[in-house]
C-alpha cells in the first residue's frame, strides 16, 4: 500500500494505481438533486429528481441506485465530486454534508466545483450535443443564474469556452444588469432556474432551459483532481455567498 496526503489529512490508497479515475458527483444545490458517476471525466450513470427539496433521502438512495447499477463497489471510487454552491443553504448543506462523510469513510479525497461553473458546463454539452440551438455561440457570454428569491440571482458570466469573465455574485437583476457584456452585438445568453423571471428585463438576451445537474460536475472534477485541487474534509464549508438568515414565522403557536 502507498500513502498520500492532502490538505484534509492522511488517507491510505487499497488498490493499484488505475488509469482512471472514478468519480462520485454531486449537485443538490438548487430544487434538482442530481447525483452522477463519472470515469475519466466522463459521466457513465445519473440519478436526478425535481420532484420537490426531498434531498436528504433522495442522495443516499441515489448513490445506492448507481453504484448497483454499475456494480461499484464504494471502494473502488477514487474521489467524491461535491457542487459547493452558491445555492440554497439547506440543499448545499445536505449535498456537501453527506459527500464529506463518504470521503471520510472511503479514505478518499473531496473535490468542489463551483455551481455555476457546472451549471455552464451542461450549457455547453447541451450546445455540443446538439439539443440546444443557439446563433454565434462561439462569440456569445453564457450567464448562468441561480435562483435566491425575489428579483435576486446568484450569477457569473463566462465566454463559451467556459471561462469566466466577472467573479460569482449575488445580482438583484435590473434592466442595467450587465451592460458590460450586453449591447456589443455578442448573444448574451442566460439559464438556470433564476433565468425565467429575468427574462422579461433582458429582452435583449437569449433565453435557453438548461438544468443543474451532476453531469455539468464530471470533467471539472476530474481536472481538480489530477490537478491535487481537493479541499479540506474537515473544514471544508460550502460557498454561500450570502449569509444565511432566519426569519420568525408571523404564525402564533400558543
Amino acid at each position: 500500500m502507498s500513502v498520500r496526503r492532502s490538505a484534509g489529512g492522511v488517507w491510505i490508497e487499497k488498490r493499484k494505481k488505475k488509469d482512471m479515475s472514478l468519480i462520485l458527483c454531486i449537485e443538490t444545490g438548487t430544487d434538482i438533486c442530481s447525483v452522477g458517476l463519472a470515469r475519466d471525466g466522463e459521466l457513465i450513470s445519473l440519478r436526478e429528481s425535481d420532484q420537490g427539496r426531498d434531498h436528504a433521502r433522495q442522495v443516499g438512495v441515489f448513490v445506492d441506485e448507481l453504484l448497483s447499477q454499475t456494480g461499484i463497489a464504494p471502494e473502488e471510487l477514487d474521489a467524491v465530486a461535491v457542487g459547493k454552491g452558491p445555492g440554497s443553504y439547506t440543499g448545499l448543506r445536505i449535498g456537501v454534508s453527506f459527500a464529506k462523510g463518504l470521503c471520510y469513510g472511503l479514505r478518499i479525497p473531496l473535490v468542489a466545483i463551483g455551481s455555476l461553473d457546472a451549471l455552464t458546463e451542461v450549457a455547453k454539452e447541451d450546445y455540443e450535443a446538439g439539443i440546444l440551438s443557439v446563433d454565434r455561440w462561439e462569440e456569445a457570454c453564457l450567464c448562468p443564474m441561480v435562483d435566491a428569491r425575489r428579483m435576486e440571482v446568484y450569477t457569473r458570466v463566462f465566454d463559451a469556452a467556459g471561462t469566466p469573465l466577472s467573479d460569482v455574485s449575488a445580482e438583484v437583476v435590473t434592466a442595467e444588469s450587465f451592460a458590460a457584456w450586453r449591447g456589443d452585438g455578442r448573444p448574451f445568453v442566460i439559464f438556470g432556474n433564476g433565468a425565467a423571471k429575468c427574462a422579461g428585463l433582458l429582452p435583449d438576451a437569449t433565453l435557453i432551459q438548461v438544468a443543474p445537474s451532476a453531469r455539468g460536475l464530471a470533467r471539472l472534477a476530474q481536472e481538480a483532481l489530477d490537478a491535487g485541487r481537493t479541499e479540506d474534509i474537515a473544514y471544508f464549508e460550502p460557498f454561500y455567498l450570502k449569509d444565511f438568515v432566519v426569519t420568525r414565522s408571523k404564525k402564533k403557536l400558543f
